[in-house]
């Protein structure tokens, strides 16, 4: 028996050996092998592309961070680079929504993971703080660039997605927005690749999870990112057969668990439990207290907004929801619900629908794809368009701000009488980042503008009572002349209506920044730095 047996094995055995080295021969001979090879061959693949793609979408959104120089919203700085400096380095200004808790910590505290790993290696210089976290976010938004062009390759057809893929790339809106430090930016990333795993017809790699819990980590960072993704959410509960299944082993783990990361970290940070997101649908939705900050008429994203931000493609968007197949009617459900529900707040900005912007993009790409006589025109008026508007928004436009923070880092790190030096900046309020743009504990001060939660009727913030009266507020505050600031920054149309109050403490104007060729109200063209320049110290200059 055990000879039988041993001899079987063998006999087996021979065979396996056998087996194998047929099959090593037909992987060799193998078409589908020797077309795999090839592919590979041309680089190999990471995310699923050709390394070449990757490499040529990351090092461009590179570029693009780099050649985006302007501001754009306080939010970019004031609601996570700010507040990830406090949060490792001890110091640096907390606005009231984090007093009042709307806010989470889990989106700040991946810029802070990144300011602890460069104060650890000791290479936390100003520069490195303020540029690291936007190639972070270039990243995330290269790779969400990628996965838009994987789920169209898959949905449709390699041409069909290259087309997606340059009006993706090529859109003067992404190309302003992606490489901010903005809860919004995050949001926009996270629902494209979440997009990616969404059940949709011609999908190879749907994965309910995965998408669910990109969804709910969206939702985690900026509660209103749920919006776009209640059409789809309802569609794929509407599709699925095992509704019960899904809900409750996927959505509600996938839910509970997010949830209790959020209430973990904001737990260690705040100090107490405290459900962020409720805070800030109550405050944003149901109190409505964004219209402190602004309101705008019903129809201003169908009017204004979106065509802003679809830019010169919108004829083109327009001419892909009239071709595009059945099956991306949801997206333009999608669009068209954020646009509504949106349109229902008072207070609107152009940021708030940018997670919208990559399903018009598919319809774009479908233009494209089917035009036939004006394809070259089209393309060369779509990208040279797009160019000029992403170049003059990326590098002229609203660049002050940022410009003149380069003066108070040199205040700080060249100059032998920092102990005595302060800033004073009389301007709307968080017009310029603060300490993330800094890294000093330099006395600074802005003008205040917290909204009125006490529910009175005259209340004014300190801007708007400075900017009532500049000249008689300034006499107000600085009646004596050991609190005066050494350093003032202004805009420029402030200049000659404080002039007395400059002239009699002895202010000279150091430094000139351009800001926008579009002065509002309080906005003007440049900014002006004044430095006080005592007797002493002119003397020994």
């Amino acid at each position: 028996m055990e000879r039988d047996g041993g001899g079987g094995s063998l006999f087996f055995r021979g065979l396996q050996n056998r087996s194998h080295e047929k099959m090593k021969l037909r992987t060799r001979k193998s078409t589908l092998y020797l077309s795999q090879q090839k592919r590979t061959g041309r680089g190999g693949d990471f995310l699923g592309e050709n390394i070449y793609l990757v490499l040529f979408t990351i090092a461009l959104r590179i570029c693009n961070c780099f050649l985006v120089q302007t501001s754009f919203v306080p939010d970019e700085y004031w609601q996570s680079l700010e507040v990830a400096h406090h949060m490792v380095f001890n110091y640096g200004y907390l606005t009231w929504e984090w007093t009042e808790r709307l806010r989470g910590y889990t989106y700040p505290l991946i810029f802070a993971s990144i300011y602890k790993i460069l104060h650890l290696l000791g290479k936390d210089s100003v520069q490195l703080l303020i540029w690291i976290p936007r190639l972070a976010q270039a990243l995330l938004s290269a790779i969400a660039d990628l996965r838009l062009y994987s789920l169209m390759k898959q949905l449709e057809n390699q041409q069909v997605a290259r087309w997606v893929f340059f009006c993706q790339l090529c859109s003067w809106f992404t190309w302003y927005c992606c490489t901010r430090t903005l809860t919004n930016t995050m949001e926009t990333v996270l629902t494209i690749i979440a997009l990616f795993y969404y059940p949709l017809e011609g999908s190879k790699f749907m994965n309910s999870v995965k998408y669910s819990s990109l969804v709910a980590l969206a939702f985690i960072i900026r509660p209103t990112a749920v919006i776009p993704w209640i059409p789809l959410l309802f569609r794929h509960f509407w599709q699925e057969q095992r509704k019960l299944d899904l809900i409750l082993h996927q959505f509600l783990p996938v839910g509970f668990v997010t949830l209790s990361f959020s209430l973990i970290i904001d737990r260690i940070f705040f100090g107490q439990w405290t459900l962020v997101q409720y805070n800030f649908l109550k405050f944003n939705v149901l109190q409505n207290v964004g219209s402190f900050y602004g309101s705008h008429p019903w129809h201003w994203y169908f009017s204004q907004g979106f065509p802003a931000v679809l830019g010169t493609h919108l004829p083109f968007f327009i001419h892909g929801c009239l071709l595009a197949p059945k099956r991306y009617r949801i997206f333009l459900v999608t669009v068209l619900w954020t646009l509504l529900v949106y349109s229902m707040l008072s207070h609107k900005e152009f940021r708030f629908i940018y997670p919208v912007l990559p399903f018009c993009m598919v319809f774009c790409g479908y233009s494209l794809n089917n035009l036939k006589l004006w394809k070259k025109p089209a393309l060369s008026f779509l990208f040279l368009s797009n160019m000029f508007f992403a170049l003059y928004t990326g590098l002229v436009h609203q660049r002050g701000t940022l410009d003149v923070m380069t003066t108070i880092q040199e205040l700080c790190y060249n100059n032998t009488n920092i102990s005595s030096a302060s800033v004073l900046m009389m301007m709307p309020c968080h017009s310029t980042p603060y300490y993330s743009h800094v890294h000093h504990p330099l006395p600074m001060r802005f003008l205040q503008c917290p909204p009125d939660l006490t529910g009175k009727g005259d209340y004014l913030v300190e801007a708007d009572i400075f900017y009532l009266n500049p000249l008689k507020w300034l006499y107000r505050e600085f009646q004596n002349d050991s609190t005066l600031p050494t350093h003032l920054i202004i805009f420029s149309i402030l200049e000659e209506e404080i002039n007395p109050f400059l002239i009699s403490n002895k202010y000279e104007r150091t430094a000139i920044f351009f800001h926008t060729h579009f002065p509002e109200s309080r906005t003007g063209s440049h900014i002006y730095v004044y430095e006080r320049k005592l007797k002493g110290k002119l003397n020994q200059t």
